[in-house]
């Protein structure tokens, strides 16, 4: 039975499980709740989180104040998961702060902080617009919204698959030469309407390449 590892928090459990139940042949490991050895890992879910801390970030800070309770464990053990998850062609589904990370590691910055981005209104309710690259796979016209940060310089690797179409905030990127890697600033786990996203990632997991 292939393993999903992920970093999920007590506050998203139910939001995640919804998606997960369609999908009984995987079995999915929480490292907040539980170790597990990053080795046996068929699959990679990078979810929403506080921001990154200052240590990991490749980029002059001016003000760390603009860092929000950041956890400096998580991220740890989030890169290095996302290290190996990239080392051995695993699919990764990254999310809010897990596509921030993906684009760290990578190589890139972030905007430390931006306007609009995470006004109550916008946290559930679908209704930021988006446009998008030709070739996207995965398409929502309207999202939801819930940061502070954004990418800055995009990584290597990383090509554009979405932009906020208000500010051109970048909001879905893909791994370039990656089996299976996609991530999304927004939630998707905060509504069913986005199922085909997780679907596609889960039916990725224990396939062979």
């Amino acid at each position: 039975m292939p393993n999903l590892l992920t970093w999920v928090r007590e506050c998203d459990e139910a939001l995640f499980a919804r998606f997960f139940e369609g999908h009984p042949e995987i079995r999915v490991h929480n490292a907040r709740a539980s170790a597990f050895d990053i080795c046996e890992m068929d699959g990679l879910l990078l979810t929403g989180g506080p921001d990154i801390s200052a240590d990991f970030l490749k980029q002059e800070i001016p003000d760390r104040s603009l860092i929000r309770n950041p956890e400096p464990e998580r991220d740890a053990w989030e890169f290095g998961a996302l290290r190996h998850a990239l080392n051995t062609g695993k699919p990764v589904l990254a999310i809010c702060k897990g596509m921030q990370l993906l684009n760290v590691a990578m190589g890139g910055t972030l905007q430390l902080d931006i306007p609009g981005h995470d006004l109550p209104e916008l946290k559930s309710a679908n209704v930021q617009p988006l446009r998008f690259a030709t070739g996207t796979a995965h398409r929502f016209p309207l999202v939801n919204s819930s940061h502070h940060q954004a990418i800055g310089h995009l990584g290597d690797g990383l090509e554009i698959e979405a932009w906020s179409a208000k500010d051109d905030i970048i909001e879905q990127v893909r791994l370039r030469d990656h089996p299976h890697g996609v991530a999304v600033q927004y939630h998707p786990e905060r509504d069913p309407v986005y199922r085909e996203l997780f679907d596609d990632f889960l039916s990725r997991i224990g396939r062979p390449d």
